[in-house]
């Protein structure tokens, strides 16, 4: 991973990013000698029925686990210690003591680390043994993590993940319920005792102010760390792998499989209700989430029979920029004699319950979840141009022959299109010129061109109109339903034969249409620059090979033209004088192409 940060000195990180919490959520203050984040006092004391105040916390780095979780109906303070570092006792009994309301009792919920368990359960002692006796504090360990099977964990056990934020949400709905502190560390406990995690990350993170991990530790390229921890720690093995579906099969297993004895922790059937969260540790982006997501449901429900009743994804608890995820799922409990706490509703409503803190992210009503819309619109919504015919004809096979030969030099000139794009733009012009090119092909041999010029062209529109997104995709779709526009106002006035004088008309006005929409012009760097003197050749030739070449020179010559228009404009550099403009090469590329005898 990256070892440059915007900031580097770690304490000033722990601290300002401490601070901010307070500036994105009015309810919260912060403690900052003891680096305490805890929720504002209400104006008047016996205002709220709260009962218990929860506490968590751990070393920095997890964000927004623990300190983004503080708010109405989570967490009532956490407290941090340094960068993957537990906090002191006295920080924590600071935050017993003296940043929650004194009415009310106190449940401590941590983490399976042994720096945290000690500090906390520490600063637990002390309070007990200050305290009067009409305030009790309760601490609920969660270890949930199933990477670490039970060999190799012995006594020490498994480590406290991502699922510890369903145990701090659950069990803060509770209390805010107003339930006494025996039942909410019950179900705090319960909630532990059915859930199972596990991550998986591409690299170890650098730590602001460390020294970057040696060469011979990192993974390779084709490497994955297979139960990796929260705190860069090494997994239970490193994997090589290439496809995403296999990595969340093994994880899936580690998690699931009742016949591995060392890892056999939770056992859930395909009867049984469960919350499933995935958890962004940090550097994935949320594209990538969305495509992680999707897999683990999908492997949920075609292998094991689970369809889970509630899906959390996103950024719970991370690992600095960690290039990784983790999988949690909980097996809800709702039964009143197994719960065993009167009154006390299901795991599933206290988890729908609302929570105010800025790093629980749960934006699906409860309604929404029980009662699904399934409803949907009768028919496909399609930009295809409306069935058309009209009175031009040309040979199909000669046009056929002739778009075939220009769509493959499109694909053959694919890397130099990319190559030119990446110096000057973001390098997708040539995969979506290659991709339109292919879908055209494709349809093609699907539907053959029937030699009705006007049926032809408004059949190849929707092609380009699906398969080429961007900017040149915009252009060519509005460009191709013009052309269709022009040629049917022509085949109704001049039937006959599509001549090249016929297409120089329709393309010229079609080029008219196209300036209504975009400024570009000769001289601007586009692939205006390449369609104008190969549609004004044609126009004054006649012939397609003149025509082609005019194309060329018109492409050759924006290499060294300052960009008016597009993303050109903003990237810095001067890649412009070496390369021509990547539009412009790959639509003379095609041009030429179909003027090929």
């Amino acid at each position: 991973m990256s070892s440059k940060h915007f900031i580097t000195d770690p304490a000033s990180l722990v601290n300002t990013a401490l601070h901010s919490l307070t500036l994105t959520n009015p309810n919260v203050a912060l403690d900052a000698n003891n680096k305490i984040v805890y929720r504002r006092p209400l104006p008047s004391a016996g205002t709220h029925k709260q009962k218990v105040a929860l506490i968590s916390g751990g070393g920095s780095g997890h964000e927004p686990s623990f300190s983004g979780l503080v708010g109405d109906g989570i967490l009532s303070a956490a407290v941090a210690g340094t960068i993957f570092a537990s906090p002191s006792s006295s920080q924590v009994q600071a935050a017993i003591t003296s940043r929650t309301p004194r009415d009310q009792d106190v449940l401590v919920v941590v983490m399976n680390y042994t720096g945290d368990i000690l500090n906390f359960g520490v600063a637990v002692e002390k309070a007990r043994a200050l305290e009067k006796e009409d305030r009790k504090v309760e601490m609920v360990v969660v270890a949930d993590d199933v990477g670490v099977g039970r060999a190799k964990a012995g006594k020490v056990g498994r480590r406290g993940i991502a699922g510890t934020v369903f145990v701090v949400k659950i069990a803060g709905a509770l209390a805010a319920r107003g339930f006494a502190l025996q039942d909410v560390a019950k179900m705090a406990r319960l909630t532990a005792d059915n859930l199972v995690s596990v991550g998986a990350s591409l690299s170890h993170v650098h730590v602001p102010g460390r020294p970057p991990m040696a060469a011979d530790q990192e993974l390779s390229s084709k490497q994955v760390e297979l139960g990796m921890g929260i705190h860069n720690e090494d997994g239970s093995a490193r994997v090589e792998l290439t496809q995403l579906e296999d990595l969340v099969e093994m994880m899936l297993k580690q998690l699931l499989n009742q016949s591995d004895e060392d890892r056999a922790f939770l056992s859930i059937t395909a009867d049984q209700k469960v919350a499933l969260m995935v958890n962004n540790l940090g550097g994935v982006s949320p594209l990538e989430m969305g495509g992680i997501v999707n897999e683990v449901v999908r492997q949920l429900t075609s292998r094991y029979g689970i369809s889970p009743a509630r899906t959390l994804a996103g950024t719970y608890m991370t690992s600095l920029n960690g290039l990784g995820f983790s999988i949690s799922l909980l097996k809800i409990v709702e039964d009143k004699e197994e719960i065993g706490i009167e009154g006390a509703p299901g795991m599933i409503e206290l988890l729908d319950d609302v929570a105010e803190a800025t790093g629980w992210s749960a934006p699906i009503r409860r309604e929404t979840w029980e009662n699904p819309n399934t409803a949907s619109y009768d028919k496909n919504a399609s930009l295809a141009v409306e069935d058309v015919s009209g009175n031009l004809k040309m040979d199909e096979e000669t046009l056929m022959a002739a778009l075939t030969k220009g769509l493959r030099r499109v694909i053959e000139v694919e890397p130099e299109v990319t190559q030119y794009d990446t110096v000057v733009g973001d390098g997708d012009c040539g995969i979506g010129l290659k991709r339109g090119a292919e879908a055209i092909l494709a349809h093609f041999f699907q539907e053959p061109l029937t030699g009705d010029v006007v049926a032809d062209v408004a059949s190849i529109v929707p092609v380009v109109e699906s398969s080429m997104d961007g900017t040149s995709g915009a252009l060519y779709t509005i460009f191709l339903h013009s052309l269709v526009r022009s040629l049917r106002q022509i085949s109704a006035t001049n039937p006959g034969d599509a001549t090249a004088s016929v297409w120089a008309k329709a393309l010229e006005k079609s080029m008219q249409a196209l300036a209504k929409y975009t400024p570009a012009r000769p001289g601007d760097r586009t692939l205006i620059d390449a369609l104008y003197p190969f549609v004004e050749t044609l126009g004054q030739t006649g012939d397609i090979t003149t025509a082609a070449e005019a194309a060329q020179k018109g492409a050759d010559g924006t290499k060294g033209m300052k960009a008016s228009l597009g993303r050109t404009v903003y990237v810095g550099g001067e890649g412009f004088e070496q390369v021509p403009d990547p539009g412009a090469y790959g639509l003379a590329a095609f041009l030429k192409g179909m003027a090929e005898p």
